[in-house]
């Protein structure tokens, strides 16, 4: 169950990923903070909230992650490909799409199968 933010909490989490672009005193500005208040009581009374709210922008911003990862392949000498590839891996590491590994099994021997076991009552007869 979500709990009650007062309206300026809930102003600067709105404003944290838009207009303020992730900067803290910015944020704490735009949703009417005084310059008194102090960021680490405004943080600390709405972490969970940060979390959930980050979790979110980087789910929303996969998308874009991935349309990266595929224009490095459009566009293999492009400058910077491989902070782009970095960058677009830990995204989407992060939001839970991976790369899925496939292990092949493979044997080389034939399989035996063997006549059941006698048991001891078998053998005194």
């Amino acid at each position: 169950m979500a709990r009650e933010l007062t309206e300026r909490q809930q102003k600067f989490l709105d404003v944290l990923f838009e207009e303020a672009q992730g900067d803290l005193g910015k944020a704490k500005k735009l949703a009417g903070y005084s310059d008194t208040s102090n960021i680490h009581d405004i943080i600390r009374s709405i972490s969970d909230e940060i979390v959930t709210r980050t979790q979110d922008f980087l789910s929303r911003n996969a998308p874009k992650a991935a349309l990266a990862m595929v224009g490095v392949v459009s566009d293999p000498t492009a400058l910077g490909n491989r902070d782009r590839l970095a960058a677009s891996r830990e995204i989407l590491d992060r939001v839970g799409v991976i790369k899925t590994e496939k292990v092949q099994v493979e044997a080389s021997g034939g399989v035996m199968i063997l006549p059941p076991k006698k048991s001891e009552d078998d053998t005194d007869n």
